[in-house]
């Protein structure tokens, strides 16, 4: 569930598959941005910086992007395009884990760049909304986790799978992220035992249709 990865959507909107030089430069453009992210941040990020490391012409880089809210927004909108699935582990707490096993290695990489990312979406509004994307996509795909546990009778009919999903991973930013603790193995399997009891006894179930809100659905 970590940015970023492999796209095929801009960051200015339609689905689109460059391919030769244009698949190139792009490569080259946004691996130029995560490096150069990572290394300075957000402040030192600019065109001029992007396009002399990267070794394309500011021109180019000017004309596709416009300035650092579109590098950073195709960036994330990078992994959004991917053919990423949740994993199948046979159990509501293994495919829990799973996930957090990702998010806890995006979280404590190095180098750090899903952590600029997120720094840098306060900073960059284009950035934000990309990453807002990115989740939105992310829960969407791995409300199939949820699905395959009312299926087997681990969970009652009626769970929010967004709610579970929220809950399941909020420890591992909370810690990470703002308590900045110190990285802790236990930590990721600590959040999915905790999402998985609660999800049983109900936690996330909602007891009136009219409790599901934008963009959820009851499984």
């Amino acid at each position: 569930m970590s940015p970023p990865r492999s796209t095929t959507r801009s960051a200015a909107g339609p689905v689109r598959r460059p391919g030769g030089r244009t698949a190139e430069v792009r490569r080259r453009v946004l691996d130029a941005v995560r490096a150069h992210l990572v290394e300075y941040g957000y402040d030192a990020l600019g065109i001029d910086a992007v396009a002399e490391r990267s070794g394309v012409h500011r021109t180019t880089v000017y004309r596709r992007w416009r300035d650092v809210g579109g590098l950073l927004a195709d960036v994330l909108a990078e992994a959004t395009g991917d053919d990423w699935r949740p994993p199948d582990t046979g159990s509501l707490e293994g495919d829990l884990l799973a996930l957090n096993s990702e998010v806890y290695a995006a979280l404590t990489a190095e180098p750090p760049l899903t952590t600029a990312l997120i720094a840098a979406s306060f900073r960059s509004a284009p950035a934000a909304d990309a990453l807002r994307a990115f989740w939105a996509d992310r829960y969407e795909r791995c409300a199939v986790v949820v699905d395959r546990a009312v299926r087997r009778g681990e969970l009652p009919p009626g769970c929010d799978p967004r709610r579970l999903l929220v809950a399941a991973t909020a420890p591992l930013y909370h810690e990470l992220l703002l308590l900045r603790t110190t990285p802790a193995a236990q930590l990721a399997a600590r959040a999915a035992r905790d999402a998985t009891l609660a999800a049983r006894a109900g936690a996330f179930t909602h007891s009136d249709p009219g409790d599901v809100g934008p963009g959820r659905r009851q499984v």
